[in-house]
């Protein structure tokens, strides 16, 4: 049974859970070269942001997912459901469960949205379902629903080598504030990496120095590291990067750069404050802009 419908009124139910999930950025992503597997090789840094989603899970006899988002599959298109089914046949699980996703981060954005609620399925059902499995359990079955997957059932800041599935946490000391700006333009993540020219090389020296400056807990040099080499692939076909970087710059940023594979172009402030004086300059350009800080606790949080 699936359900695909607009939301009107929060859903009821006795025993569910209620889960936030986590936007992402990306302090540091390097692309390094394309592996014989197909994929690429990549080094990243993944900062959790107090962007939410909301998934909520209760019990029922069968899978069925509802959404307030009605431009969002709810069947197995939907990285929610397909997170759902994995986990119970890999569990061997006959009973279903309710899931009610409502939407606030921005879909193929860069953000991990879809990453992040799947993880948020993964970690609720695992409760609900009473399994007990231990969280690198859980990431290893993550990997089959995306690399950024598994990033999400950790804590909110680590760094990311490999395909992206070679996790390392990084220490959580030192909160930043962040303006994420978007321009209401999707972009697809498989179409970006299509883009990376043959014979692409890189070294993560970006990466690298983010981690220090990260150590150092210094926003100034921080500001200074941030890194994303996929810029030079999407700025030629989307040109309102380097417009909304600019504009972040120019509204008093430290520093700026684009997330993930795109279009999410994201700021850095001095303060919370700061972060609030930014979006308020950016905000009149009509692209959606959030101020907000970063999260090194769990990236996926869980209440009754």
């Amino acid at each position: 049974m699936v359900a695909c419908a607009a939301l009107s009124k929060r859903s009821r139910g006795s025993q569910g859970l209620v889960l936030r999930t986590s936007a992402k950025v990306n302090l540091a992503l390097e692309v390094l070269g394309k592996r014989d597997d197909g994929y690429h090789e990549i080094a990243t840094v993944l900062q959790a942001v107090d962007l939410f989603d909301r998934l909520e899970v209760h019990p029922a006899e069968t899978l069925s997912l509802r959404t307030d988002d009605p431009d969002l599959p709810a069947d197995d298109g939907n990285l929610v459901m397909r997170a759902a089914r994995l986990l119970q046949k890999a569990a061997g699980v006959d009973r279903g469960a309710r899931l009610t996703l409502r939407k606030r981060i921005p879909v193929a954005a860069g953000l991990g949205g879809g990453s992040s609620d799947a993880a948020a399925a993964l970690t609720g059902l695992n409760r609900l379902w009473g399994l007990g499995w231990p969280r690198p359990r859980l990431q290893a079955l993550a990997v089959e629903l995306g690399m950024d997957v598994p990033f999400f059932l950790g804590t909110g800041r680590a760094v990311a080598r490999g395909r992206g599935e070679q996790l390392a946490a990084l220490p959580g000391g030192g909160g930043y504030a962040l303006v994420l700006v978007n321009p209401r333009t999707p972009l697809s993540t498989r179409e970006v990496y299509g883009r990376v020219p043959v014979g692409w090389h890189a070294e993560p020296t970006g990466t690298e120095r983010v981690i220090e400056a990260l150590r150092r807990r210094n926003v100034g040099v921080l500001a200074a590291a941030l890194t994303n080499n996929l810029e030079r692939v999407v700025e030629p076909i989307l040109p309102v990067i380097g417009r909304m970087k600019a504009a972040l710059l120019a509204a008093g940023a430290l520093g700026a750069i684009m997330s993930g594979s795109g279009p999410t172009v994201f700021g850095l402030a001095r303060s919370l404050d700061h972060a609030r004086q930014i979006r308020a300059r950016i905000s009149r350009s009509g692209w959606a802009c959030w101020a907000v800080r970063t999260n090194s606790g769990p990236a996926i949080r869980v209440s009754r």
